[in-house]
């Protein structure tokens, strides 16, 4: 066998390995949790484990036993593969181009405006489907929970270093001019107009800002962070796919020509 074909089979074996736990994680979050986000997060955990677990056990069934059709669907798999993650790579920079936090005089925390991201993003985080799912994971995260405990008092809370989802969802906007009471409990002002989250702001803990566009830009500027994360990862990704897919290349074509020379072979 040929070395090619070792690396490739080497290669399959263990992203198939890694495919069993990937599956293991969806059917336990199908079991363990019957939330909206975790429904959310279920099925496509569970989707990608099984295409891992096919397309890795085609590459290695292939080259381990130099079976050229079973190779093929592999590299074409492979080649739609590293197609997808180069346009997704080069999206995803597009569309985490713009958004960045606004600074406030006096302020430790900055804030965010739904305006500032890219038009796709925003028309995803404006679709009602969409938002449910994001609130339900909101919800289960209980992001605003411990910022009572973390800033007692309102020159603490005008301090405090938050997150883009804290300063989002867990209160108004400062231009309401609502009077502190405590981190997640706020007095309306007497004209709340200036903004119109304002309108959108609850004391109840289970609604708080979380229909407040400025909770959608909160949610846009974490998912512009961990996608610039994520398409630096795909590069390296990107690379080793590339790699994978030459050997896979020369492992199909030392099966192709095996299977020439057996059928020229002749018969005892």
């Amino acid at each position: 066998m040929g070395l090619s074909n070792y690396l490739t089979g080497i290669l399959n074996f263990l992203t198939l390995a890694l495919a069993i736990p990937v599956i293991g994680a969806g059917i336990w979050l199908s079991q363990r949790h019957d939330t909206v986000c975790m429904r959310f997060l279920q099925g496509p955990v569970i989707a990608i484990g099984v295409f891992i677990l096919v397309v890795s056990l085609a590459g290695f069934i292939g080259s381990c036993f130099r079976v050229s059709w079973l190779l093929w669907i592999y590299l074409f798999v492979m080649f739609l593969l590293i197609v997808l993650l180069l346009a997704f790579t080069i999206f995803a920079f597009a569309v985490t181009n713009r958004g960045a936090g606004h600074a406030l005089s006096g302020k430790g925390y900055k804030e965010y405006r739904l305006g500032d991201y890219s038009t796709w993003l925003e028309r995803r985080v404006k679709n009602t489907g969409n938002w449910n799912r994001i609130k339900s994971c909101l919800a289960d995260a209980k992001v605003c929970r411990d910022l009572d405990n973390e800033y007692p008092t309102e020159a603490a809370f005008s301090a405090a270093r938050l997150t883009p989802l804290e300063s989002g969802c867990c209160k108004p906007p400062t231009a309401c001019g609502f009077v502190y009471q405590n981190a997640t409990s706020w007095i309306n002002s007497a004209s709340p107009a200036a903004d119109t989250d304002c309108f959108a702001w609850n004391n109840a803990a289970d609604r708080l800002c979380f229909d407040c566009n400025s909770c959608r830009a909160g949610v846009l500027e974490n998912i512009r962070k961990d996608w610039r994360k994520v398409a630096i990862i795909n590069i390296i990704v990107f690379v080793f796919l590339v790699v994978a897919y030459s050997v896979g290349c020369c492992a199909f074509r030392n099966a192709r020509r095996d299977e020439y020379f057996s059928n020229k072979a002749p018969y005892r």
